[in-house]
């Protein structure tokens, strides 16, 4: 593989886990933290506080400044928060060349526009465009565990570049056409994530998380179709593939989030004092906020929705649940 200089926009655990696996691969690898000490530990001792337990590639080296770190890059990688992507582009445009290939990593919505992230990414930056997404858990990935995943692209070519830096012996990239597809899959599977979680912190059993992940695919595929995305592809690696992992996976801050609040915690404990962020809380409000514009039935997110800010018990809304009318499967 030809090596390229790649930029990565967000030292946070995905943030860091990708750039150590570019650099493995023989990358030359720019790392942008927004924190001076992630900068520091990085280029001194290897390690990042956000990734603990593993070694980062000595080569990669970390940036405090934007504008170094994405400077010549022919591949730059967002790891960004959702809230936070826009600005941060917005940011990074001035330094990116134009055919500069942009991966965004980010799983989420923009609560203020309900766009999707590569949408954010292309508004700002106007450059040959990839979605990466996938089960991914970051401290895997590092690890060197199996992974697989999904560059997907409006572009063959573009999602080609994606799929030969992102392979190796350790990650499998497949690639993809439907953008909106692979990016509700990566986003709305963090809201499922949240609801298995309560279920499990209300020790509710192995029937009932079966039920919430199979009918939270039923309910993403259905908003993801009328977003314009395609069903196949949310039974692949970006829908059903990310859901159980973030359904099931003890690495999942989302279910543990969901967990704290099955056990009677507050939405506030479950936060707080946590590094990483939970995207699920934030994804939330937007996938309810687009099941409504496009009138889309999505009881679930519903149900996590009235958990989460209005205070509802959480043994009331999966007891609503099991009250609904009773309808076909396919429906």
């Amino acid at each position: 593989m030809h090596p390229e200089k790649c930029a990565v926009i967000g030292a946070g655990a995905w943030g860091t886990a990708l750039a150590d696996l570019l650099a493995r691969s023989g990358n030359e690898v720019a790392l942008w933290a927004r924190e001076a000490d992630v900068v520091e530990s990085v280029n001194a001792r290897h390690e990042n506080r956000f990734l603990q337990g593993h070694r980062v590639h000595p080569s990669v080296r970390a940036f405090a400044s934007i504008d170094e770190a994405v400077r010549g890059a022919r591949v730059a990688i967002f790891v960004t928060p959702s809230h936070a992507l826009r600005a941060i582009a917005k940011t990074a445009k001035r330094a990116i060349a134009k055919d500069t290939v942009i991966v965004v990593a980010t799983k989420g919505v923009e609560e203020e526009t309900l766009a999707l992230m590569s949408d954010v990414a292309e508004e700002e930056l106007h450059s040959p465009l990839v979605a990466l997404s996938g089960p991914t858990f970051a401290a895997e990935v590092a690890a060197g565990q199996p992974t697989a995943a999904v560059a997907a692209s409006e572009d063959e070519a573009t999602a080609l570049v994606a799929q030969r830096i992102f392979s190796g012996s350790n990650l499998r990239t497949y690639t993809h056409d439907d953008v909106i597809g692979v990016e509700l899959g990566g986003a709305l599977k963090n809201v499922m994530a949240v609801a298995t979680g309560i279920a499990d912190g209300l020790g509710l059993g192995y029937n009932a998380r079966a039920a919430l992940i199979t009918r939270g695919l039923a309910e993403m595929t259905r908003l993801g179709v009328a977003l314009g995305g395609r069903p196949a592809t949310f039974a692949g690696l970006a829908g059903l593939g990310d859901l159980v992992l973030t359904c099931t996976g003890g690495l999942s801050r989302n279910r543990a989030v969901g967990v704290a609040i099955g056990k009677g915690g507050s939405l506030e404990a479950a936060l707080a004092g946590k590094e990483s962020v939970a995207e699920g809380v934030v994804t939330t409000r937007s996938a309810r906020a687009l099941a409504a514009r496009e009138g889309v039935e999505m009881p679930i997110v519903d149900a996590v929705y009235r958990v989460l800010f209005e205070g509802e018990p959480a043994q009331d809304a999966m007891r609503a649940l099991m009250a609904r009318e009773l309808r076909p499967e396919g429906d």
